[in-house]
């Protein structure tokens, strides 16, 4: 992790450096003049501002032209008129949705301005335990960005009668953790709210690793009945807000809400509901930050952070608020205002240039310039050949049995099925009950009830045959399947479609490539983007993914996919309501109990 710190031995004379600087009385390294200055602290944009950077670090905000008048800097940009701000800091993300490593990451968060993340690496770790998350927090020592861990707290999200992980992080390990690597600054979304608010202890435990070290605790909550057990159990931020009601209850209880957008044709959009406490009840926007979360590739170059900061503007807050909130806020949350998300002197120089509609030009970290003109600058691009090699482990992580049956049997009299019901965006799934009436073959049940096949199957090797099938309703896929090793949250496989030999093919895609997700259509393959570490992401630069991920999204659509496969994605995520389907079964939420196919 690239991170410019003060450090014990020469503490004096860095700040006696950065004084000389500010008070003219020694060169600055890199003068930004010419520029509007918006400071997140007073919520205004000043003109005719420069910025004095020493040592990777702001020695002062000046009036233009200031410096001729001083030693003369080593270097001098012209801003011309563009607005200079703090680079932005997302307070909650997930690298491992981006399907690229934390190097390949770097580059398109710094396109977007975004010079800090903090990370909740649970993916990873649900399917290499501690393993995982180191290798994670390696690569990210590596990457041109500031990268801190919020220790994954629920891995995995249910207990092993529910659903089969990879990982099993106990109080101990997450303990061992914060003790061990200094970028673990928080504890990770705590995801059992059920557990939480019941007291279960091991949810308790966990979320004590983390208060005992005087470490903050994330959340992820669905609910308004559960806010206030959650908020006494230590709790305090979720990214979870989904309407307008319940971010108001979070952010009465002391719980910071970080508004989640991202492209509105996927569930991560919810900026636009839960930000109406701020716009429709007079609430202070102090503890609200805005924040990404989960982002494919594609995603995360069109949809970055500071297109979150835009569509928290477009919602009613004011620029200088919406900018504060995508930096400062996040800074603050978790103890580090002083050091990021602002332009003060003695602040890290992590700075971007912005056109008047806030949108990135120039992005500095650390006073070097990594993006010119909206393109990554050679420096960057040398950092970024570089990157980290996963250990050999993470690259044999899918282990299937062989022979499965990927459909259930055809019922052979009336039942009533109870049924995954799929509804846009695509996060809380209805429990449907079908009845299903006798029939020659699946094709004409599919058919008549707008039904389609979906299977788990365990890919960790810790079961024998773990494997479950269930029916969506109204996913709407036609004469193919879809697969993807990327099940939350314990990342088994996930394979939906309405012909099993289809459903075989892109299991068998899967399996030889180590995972992935792939499209198949009438026994050929459409669309696949290989995942090769861990079954989660590829070794390959952003913008190659990027693309690849572009070409599985048309694919997607073009079998008839009624929600993004980043949603199709959560079907196996076992805390949020109603039903879920994971490698053990169905599972009803919040209930936590596992339900037959048929009744």
């Amino acid at each position: 992790m690239a991170i410019i710190r003060f450090s014990v031995a020469p503490l004096c004379q860095q700040i006696t450096q950065l004084a000389a600087v500010a008070g003219g009385r020694a060169p600055a390294d890199l003068v930004i003049t010419g520029a509007r200055v918006l400071s997140t602290y007073s919520e205004r944009i000043s003109p005719d501002k420069e910025i004095w950077i020493s040592g990777g670090r702001i020695a002062a905000v000046k009036p233009a032209g200031s410096h001729k008048a001083a030693p003369a800097p080593k270097a001098v940009y012209d801003a011309r008129g563009g607005i200079v701000a703090p680079g932005l800091v997302d307070p909650h993300i997930h690298i491992e949705s981006s399907m690229v490593t934390a190097c390949a990451y770097a580059e398109a968060a710094l396109l977007n301005g975004t010079t800090t993340i903090f990370c909740d690496s649970h993916e990873i770790g649900n399917v290499m335990d501690v393993a995982g998350v180191e290798a994670m927090l390696e690569d990210a020592r590596l990457a041109p960005l500031s990268i801190f861990l919020t220790v994954p707290s629920t891995v995995p999200a249910t207990s092993p009668e529910l659903e089969t992980a990879g990982g099993n992080l106990t109080p101990e390990k997450i303990g061992a953790l914060f003790d061990k690597w200094p970028e673990a600054v928080a504890l990770g979304e705590k995801m059992d709210f059920v557990p939480v608010a019941m007291g279960d202890p091991r949810s308790h435990a966990i979320i004590a690793e983390a208060l005992k070290r005087g470490r903050p605790v994330s959340g992820h909550i669905y609910g308004r009945e559960f806010v206030a057990p959650y908020a006494a159990a230590g709790v305090t931020d979720t990214h979870e807000a989904i309407d307008r009601d319940i971010s108001d209850d979070f952010v009465d209880a002391g719980i910071w809400v970080f508004l989640r957008g991202g492209n509105p044709a996927t569930p991560w959009n919810s900026i636009v509901e839960a930000i109406k406490p701020i716009t429709e009840l007079g609430a202070s926007h102090k503890r609200f930050c805005v924040c990404t979360d989960d982002r494919d590739a594609d995603d995360l170059l069109q949809f970055g952070l500071d297109w979150v900061v835009r569509e928290a503007i477009r919602c009613g807050v004011s620029p200088e608020q919406a900018w504060s909130m995508g930096s400062l806020h996040g800074a603050t949350r978790f103890g580090m205002g002083d050091e990021i998300g602002g332009l003060g002197g003695g602040r890290r120089a992590d700075l971007v240039l912005l056109d008047d509609a806030l949108k990135p030009v120039n992005t500095w970290y650390g006073g070097e310039l990594m993006v010119e003109g909206g393109k990554i600058t050679a420096l960057l691009d040398k950092t970024l050949s570089a990157r980290y090699r996963y250990p050999d482990a993470a690259y044999h992580t899918v282990h299937l049995p062989k022979g499965l049956k990927l459909t259930p049997e055809l019922p052979t009299e009336k039942v009533t099925a109870n049924a995954i019901g799929i509804e846009m965006p695509g996060i809380v799934l209805p429990h449907r009950k079908i009845e299903i009436a006798p029939a020659n073959d699946w094709a004409t049940v599919l058919e008549r009830d707008n039904l389609s096949f979906v299977t788990v199957i365990e890919r960790h090797g810790k079961s024998e045959g773990g494997i479950a099938h269930g029916l969506l309703h109204d996913f709407r896929i036609r004469n193919g399947a879809v697969a993807s090793s990327v099940g939350h949250d314990s990342h088994n496989i996930i394979i939906a479609g309405t012909s099993e030999a289809d459903m075989q093919l892109a299991l068998d895609t899967i399996e030889a490539a180590n995972g992935g997700v792939a499209v198949v259509e009438n026994g050929k393959v459409l669309a696949f983007v290989a995942l090769p570490i861990a079954g989660l992401l590829s070794d390959k630069r952003v913008h190659e993914v990027a693309a690849e991920n572009q070409a599985l999204k048309t694919a997607w659509e073009q079998v008839g996919c009624s929600i993004p496969y980043m949603g199709f994605n959560l079907i196996p995520l076992s805390v949020i309501p109603e039903i879920r389907i994971t490698d053990k079964g169905l599972v009803k939420v919040p209930e936590m109990v596992l339900a037959p196919l048929y009744e």
